[in-house]
């Protein structure tokens, strides 16, 4: 199986953690990403459930849109501070992702747009030829609440 073993550090009293893992671009390499982010991010007390949408969007498209026969895919999962970052390298460097109006009958094409509605921030990082890494920040912080609002039920 073309798999590493996942990495996860943390670097005491610094708020910063990290999580890596090379895994086949195929969609069982994709599910396990997603599986595997779950859990890091429960290991360190973290809300899974956008974090999880973003990582299974970017991880489907790397096994399907950047897998080359023989080649893997790898997740990153970075904290810092208040920010998530997740990292999806693959090796098509030479096919770059893009927002693209989906036809309304198709049932595929809005991955990107789920994670432009769900992150805080996202963009492509071309590697050394021929990697590309496809990111998206996540904000930990908790929503300011809204000055117009009392607290109470009602409003």
């Amino acid at each position: 199986m073309n798999q590493e073993i996942a990495e996860t550090r943390s670097q005491p009293d610094s708020g910063i953690r990290n999580f890596t893992v090379l895994l086949s671009s195929t969609p069982r390499g994709a599910r396990l990403a997603r599986l595997l982010a779950a859990d890091a991010l429960r290991d360190w007390g973290l809300p899974q459930e956008t974090a999880n949408h973003v990582v299974a969007e970017l991880a489907a498209n790397a096994a399907t849109h950047g897998r080359l026969p023989g080649r893997s895919f790898r997740l990153t999962l970075y904290v810092v501070g208040g920010t998530l970052r997740i990292e999806v390298t693959d090796t098509r460097g030479d096919r770059l992702p893009a927002l693209q109006a989906p036809d309304g009958g198709a049932e595929s094409g809005r991955g990107l747009l789920l994670v432009e509605a769900l992150a805080d921030r996202w963009g492509v990082v071309e590697g050394r030829f021929p990697r590309k890494t496809v990111w998206a920040e996540l904000s930990l912080k908790p929503p300011e609440p809204d000055p117009t609002r009392s607290g109470g039920i009602d409003g």
